[in-house]
């Protein structure tokens, strides 16, 4: 079994698309375990606050599998690519981790690299996984977040109803 660490986002009809992604990953792998869910600011383009959260999954799935599950999850509810790269979207999975699993091809980078950038990856990533070693850096997650500049990226929790 690998341990999957999944970012989501949404800033569109966000609690729905959240809610809804955190549902559709529950029904395809089973128990998820998620983070605290942070609104923030959208990054790298103007658009309406983002709520973001990260889960933990636990799947027999081979790294490719579990990719294009996400993305069929994410056309289920609504994801279109044709726009720019940053832009609004009703749903956005991204998998942060598998296991210790290093890799960086036209499919798919591992660790992403959001984590050691975006403060609403890092925040709920040490919150679940704390004392986990990014598999590069050798720091953890804790010691990460201690380290990032929180005052350049606010994040504010919320509670989904």
């Amino acid at each position: 079994m690998a341990t999957v660490f999944l970012s989501l986002g949404s800033n569109i009809d966000k609690e729905v698309n959240i809610q809804a992604g955190i549902d559709a990953l529950e029904q395809h792998f089973g128990k998820v375990i998620c983070s605290t869910v942070y609104e923030s600011e959208s990054v790298g383009f103007d658009g309406d606050n983002f709520y973001n959260l990260v889960v933990q999954l636990e799947t027999d799935e081979t790294v490719d599998s579990v990719v294009t599950t996400l993305k069929q999850i994410e056309d289920e509810h609504g994801r279109t690519r044709s726009g720019p790269r940053f832009s609004s979207r009703t749903l956005d999975i991204d998998i942060l981790l598998y296991d210790d699993l290093i890799r960086d091809d036209e499919l798919l980078s591992v660790p992403r690299d959001e984590i050691l950038k975006n403060a609403f990856v890092l925040k709920p990533l040490a919150e679940l996984a704390g004392e986990i070693r990014h598999p590069q850096t050798g720091d953890s997650y804790a010691d990460l977040w201690r380290r990032f500049d929180q005052s350049s990226q606010p994040l504010w929790p919320i509670s989904m109803k």
